[in-house]
């Protein structure tokens, strides 16, 4: 039986200002990836997120990101290995004060926007905020969000690490992720067709007709896509078509 997580980003209203469906989306996931206030998100809904987290029995996550609200952390910033795992670290403190509070605690970490992509171009960015994890907590998952990412993780002595598929959004053959610059409604069934296809065999098609490895433990769904919910439904109507099971990450690796 094929066992997988999925993960979706949550937490990135902050103020008045709301984004996601949260609420909608939290029955259908396994593991979440909490915004650390740094790109979006604030204290409250930092504790809001987790105790609605909490309530579902969903595994939490911290999804860090560069201090830069305004563009919503995917603008990028001039910052040594030091900086940029000084961010994860405070990001990660915060959450973990919040799960301690709700009687749970976080899992993994996954870098989000500008901090993602400066990771991926960067080894020495992507093996400092990794032994940072390591000493903050060595049992803290390290989700690699492409293969750069993915190579310096195994490399890491004692760090357990993942990597990410995605179903909602089309590949590049070379494993790249064709980014929208807004999300939009997506098939349910064919996205369905994606998530079976990479939890059973570990391949999916890409935008050009070519079938290209995606060897995930976890699969992103985007939970601000404008059908999500329907989108997860669907997911959850084919693997019980399937010999698939969802767990979150911390029963997978």
């Amino acid at each position: 039986m094929a066992t997988i997580d999925i993960n979706c980003d949550m937490g990135e209203s902050f103020g008045n200002w709301r984004m996601g469906n949260d609420a909608d989306v939290m029955p259908y996931v396994t593991s979440v990836n909490v915004a650390g206030g740094y790109h979006a998100g604030d204290p409250h809904v930092m504790r809001e997120t987790v105790a609605l987290a909490a309530e579902h029995d969903v595994g939490i996550g911290v999804h860090p990101g560069f201090p830069d609200k305004m563009g919503f952390g995917r603008r990028g910033m001039d910052v040594s290995p030091d900086e940029v795992r000084d961010y994860v670290v405070y990001q990660l403190g915060a959450l973990t004060a919040f799960a301690r509070r709700h009687g749970t605690t976080v899992q993994h970490v996954k870098p989000h926007g500008a901090m993602y992509s400066m990771l991926s171009e960067s080894p020495e960015h992507a093996r400092a905020v990794m032994d940072a994890l390591l000493e903050v907590d060595d049992d803290l998952i390290y989700v690699a969000t492409d293969t750069n990412i993915y190579d310096v993780a195994k490399e890491v002595d004692g760090l357990r690490a993942v990597f990410e598929g995605y179903v909602d959004l089309d590949y590049r053959a070379d494993r790249s992720l064709i980014v929208e610059q807004e999300l939009s409604d997506r098939d349910p069934e064919l996205v369905a067709d994606r998530f079976v296809s990479i939890a059973t065999e570990g391949v999916v098609e890409a935008a050009t007709g070519e079938e290209i490895s995606i060897p995930a433990e976890t699969i992103c769904i985007h939970g601000d896509n404008p059908n999500a919910v329907e989108i997860l439904e669907a997911i959850h109507d084919r693997i019980e078509e399937h010999d698939v099971r969802l767990a979150s990450l911390s029963d997978v690796v």
